[in-house]
């Protein structure tokens, strides 16, 4: 395959330390959500960024495949990222993606979803090993 496009991040202090990408856009400090025993919400965490990342890509995919079908949407995209833990496998994430696609009928809606979703290089990135649940709002 030919690379089209690469970046680098790097972090130092896991989660409770900074990332930075590169060519310094993104550069941002990372801390331990409350729920995971941080001290507050007001930072980033790596669930964010996956969440965020994954959703520009996905919707950039949906846009794609209807675009391959002639087909004009106006789609938006909520993408929920959850950290679960299970004694026997430790740490995993799941996915959830909410799409609200407009200009097409439901049922082609949902046939676009699933395209984006095998064409989606995320979704091709973790398949097999997250679970990702695909919901038209």
């Amino acid at each position: 395959m030919k690379t089209i496009y690469q970046t680098t991040a790097e972090v130092s202090g896991g989660r409770n330390g900074k990332v930075k990408s590169n060519d310094g856009i993104l550069d941002l400090e990372v801390r331990l959500p409350k729920a995971m025993g941080g001290a507050n919400d007001d930072f980033t965490n790596p669930e964010q960024l996956f969440a965020a990342g994954y959703a520009a890509c996905f919707d950039n995919a949906l846009i794609y495949v209807a675009h391959q079908q002639k087909i004009r949407i106006k789609s938006k995209l909520e993408v929920t990222v959850a950290l679960q833990m299970s004694e026997t496998e430790g740490y995993n994430l799941c996915v959830q993606i909410e799409a609200d696609i407009q200009g097409t009928d439901a049922e082609t809606a949902q046939k676009l979803l699933e395209q984006a979703h095998a064409t989606c290089p995320y979704s091709k990135a973790i398949k097999g090993n997250v679970v990702v649940e695909l919901k038209l709002k």
